[in-house]
C-alpha cells in the first residue's frame, strides 16, 4: 500500500514519519558553512560575466564564445539538479555536500588555469555538475539541521537573502577581482571558499546516512536531465541566435516531450526520482512557482541594469557592483523580517504576493530611465523597492518549499527549488535579451538618424526588458494570490517536521 500523500500542512502519514532529527549542537556555525557554499554556487552564475572581456582577450575566442562560458555552467547545473538532490538523499547529505565542494574547487582551479577556450568551457561544465550536487545538499542540510520553528525562520532568512542577492554580490566581486587582480581570480576565489567550507563542514555539519537506499530511478534521471538540458539550451540558443533557429525550437520541442515523459513515468514508477507527494501541497507548489518567477525577473533586472550603468552612465565594473549594494542590503533586512515575523504571524498569502507587487512597482519605476538619469534620484529608489520585494518573496518561498517534506525527500525537494531558480534565470535572461535586441533594432530603424540614436535605442531596449520582467512578477502576483492558502503554515505553528524512515548517523 503506498504511503499517504503529504497533507495540507506538509505532513506525511504515520507510515512514512521520521524520528525527530537529533539536536545539532553547532547549528549556527553550520549555517555559516552552508550559506558560504550556497553563495559560491549562486554568485558563480554572474561573477565571470564582468571578467568575460578580459578572458576573451587572453584566450582569443570570439563573441559567441562569451555566451558559452556562462551557458556551459548553467546547462550542466540546471539539468543535473534533480539527480544531485536524490543522490544527497541516497548517499548522505554531508557526504554529497563535501564531495560537491571538492569537485567545484578542483574545477575552478582548472578553469582559472585554462590556456584555451575549450579548457575553460570544460571546466565551467564540470563546475556546473558539482554545483548540481552541492546546491540541493546545502539546502537539505539546512532544512534538517534547523527544525525548531523560530530558529528555522532565522536560518532561512539568512539563506534566502543569500540566494536572492548572490547574483548581485557576484557582479561586485567579479568587478573587484577583475579590476585589481586578473579575470582568472573570478574562478580561483572558489578554491578559497571551497577549502574553508570543506574543513568547517567536516567539523560542524551533522552526519547523515539514510537507513535504506532503494534503487535509483535511472529512467527518470535520464528523462529529466535531458529535458532540462534541452530547455536551458533552447533558451540559450534563442539568446544567441533567434527564436526561429532550428536549434532553439528543436531543443524546446524535445524538452517538452522529455519532461512530459518524465511526469508520466514518475506517477507510475515504484521509486520515483521526484515523488508526486512532494508537489501535492498547494503552498509548496506555489513556492516552487514563486522561485521560478522571481529567478526569471531577478536575473533579467541584474543583467539590464548592469548594462545601463556601464554602457549608458559609464560606470566601472566595481562602481556597478557597488551600485547594487542598496538592493542587497534591503533584501537581506527584509528577508529576516519576512521569515521571522511576517510568515509565522500572517502566513504566506499576504506576504509573498505583496513582495511580487513591490517588484512590479520597482520595475515600473525603472522604465523611464534615460540617457541622463541620475543614480540617487532615478536608480536608487526602485532598487531599494526591488530589494524589499525580493526579500519578501525569495526567503519565504524557499522556506515553504521545503517545509514539512519527508526526511527521505529533502534532497530532491531542495533540488527542485534550485532547479526552479536556475531554469527561471535562464528563461528570463534569454527571453529578455531577445526582446530587448528586437526593440533596439526596431527603434533604430524607425527613428531618424542622429548622433545619439544608437544610445537611445539601447536605453529603449532596456525599458522593454523591464516591462517584460514586470509582466513576470505580475503573473507571480496573480499565481501566489490564487495558490497560497490562508493562515499560518501548520508546521510553523506547531513546530513539527515529518518524514520517511528513520535515519542514522554515520
Amino acid at each position: 500500500m503506498p504511503a499517504p500523500p503529504d497533507g495540507p500542512g506538509g505532513a506525511a502519514g504515520p507510515a512514512s514519519r521520521d524520528t525527530a532529527p537529533p539536536h545539532t549542537p553547532h547549528r549556527w556555525p553550520a549555517l555559516a558553512v552552508i550559506s558560504l557554499a550556497q553563495l559560491m554556487v549562486v554568485l558563480d552564475a554572474t561573477i565571470v560575466n564582468i571578467a568575460l572581456p578580459s578572458a576573451q582577450r587572453a584566450l582569443g575566442f570570439d563573441n559567441d564564445g562569451r555566451q558559452w562560458v556562462v551557458t556551459s555552467y548553467t546547462l550542466a547545473f540546471g539539468s543535473l539538479l534533480l539527480l544531485g538532490g536524490r543522490l544527497a538523499d541516497y548517499f548522505g547529505r554531508r557526504r554529497t555536500f563535501v564531495t560537491g565542494l571538492i569537485g567545484f574547487g578542483v574545477a575552478s582551479v582548472l578553469g582559472g588555469a585554462a590556456g584555451s577556450f575549450s579548457g575553460l568551457i570544460g571546466a565551467r561544465a564540470v563546475q556546473g555538475m558539482f554545483g548540481a550536487l552541492l546546491a540541493p545538499s546545502a539546502l537539505s542540510l539546512l532544512t534538517t539541521t534547523f527544525t525548531e520553528p523560530r530558529e528555522r525562520s532565522r536560518a532561512f532568512g539568512v539563506f534566502g537573502a543569500i540566494a536572492g542577492s548572490g547574483a548581485a554580490i557576484g557582479l561586485l566581486l567579479g568587478g573587484l577581482l577583475t579590476e585589481h587582480l586578473t579575470w582568472r581570480w573570478t574562478l580561483y576565489v572558489n578554491v578559497v571558499i571551497a577549502a574553508v567550507a570543506v574543513l568547517l563542514g567536516m567539523l560542524l555539519l551533522p552526519p547523515h546516512r539514510p537507513s535504506e537506499r532503494p534503487r535509483l530511478d535511472l529512467t527518470g534521471a535520464v528523462l529529466v536531465a535531458g529535458g532540462l538540458f534541452c530547455l536551458v539550451y533552447g533558451f540559450s540558443a534563442a539568446d544567441t541566435e533567434a527564436w526561429s533557429d532550428w536549434r532553439c525550437w528543436g531543443a524546446l520541442t524535445v524538452s517538452a516531450v522529455l519532461i512530459a515523459g518524465f511526469a508520466v513515468h514518475e506517477v507510475r514508477a515504484e521509486r520515483p526520482l521526484l515523488p508526486p507527494r512532494v508537489l501535492r501541497d498547494r503552498n509548496r507548489a506555489a513556492s516552487f512557482l514563486s522561485v521560478f518567477i522571481a529567478g526569471a525577473g531577478m536575473f533579467g533586472v541584474f543583467l539590464f541594469l548592469t548594462y545601463y550603468l556601464q554602457r549608458t552612465l559609464g560606470y566601472s565594473p566595481v562602481t556597478t557592483g557597488l551600485a547594487f549594494l542598496p538592493l542587497v542590503g534591503s533584501l537581506m533586512l527584509t528577508a529576516q523580517l519576512s521569515t521571522n515575523v511576517l510568515i509565522p504571524r500572517l502566513g504566506p498569502k499576504p506576504v509573498v504576493p505583496t513582495g511580487m507587487g513591490l517588484a512590479v512597482a520597482g520595475l515600473i519605476w525603472l522604465t523611464p530611465l534615460g540617457l541622463h538619469s541620475g543614480y540617487a534620484a532615478h536608480v536608487l529608489p526602485p532598487l531599494v523597492i526591488l530589494g524589499v520585494g525580493l526579500g519578501l518573496v525569495m526567503p519565504s518561498a524557499i522556506s515553504l518549499a521545503t517545509l514539512g517534506v519527508a526526511q527521505r525527500d529533502q534532497g530532491v525537494a531542495s533540488a527542485t527549488v534550485n532547479t526552479m531558480q536556475q531554469v527561471g534565470g535562464s528563461v528570463g535572461t534569454a527571453l529578455f535579451n531577445t526582446m530587448a535586441a528586437a526593440a533596439a533594432t526596431e527603434y533604430a530603424r524607425s527613428h531618424p538618424r542622429a548622433p545619439d540614436v544608437a544610445a537611445r535605442a539601447q536605453v529603449h531596449s532596456f525599458t522593454v526588458a523591464y516591462w517584460w520582467a514586470t509582466g513576470f512578477f505580475a503573473v507571480g502576483l496573480a499565481v501566489t494570490l490564487a495558490l497560497y492558502q490562508r493562515g499560518r503554515p501548520r508546521d510553523l505553528a506547531v513546530g513539527r517536521t515529518t518524514g520517511g524512515p528513520p535515519e542514522t548517523g554515520g
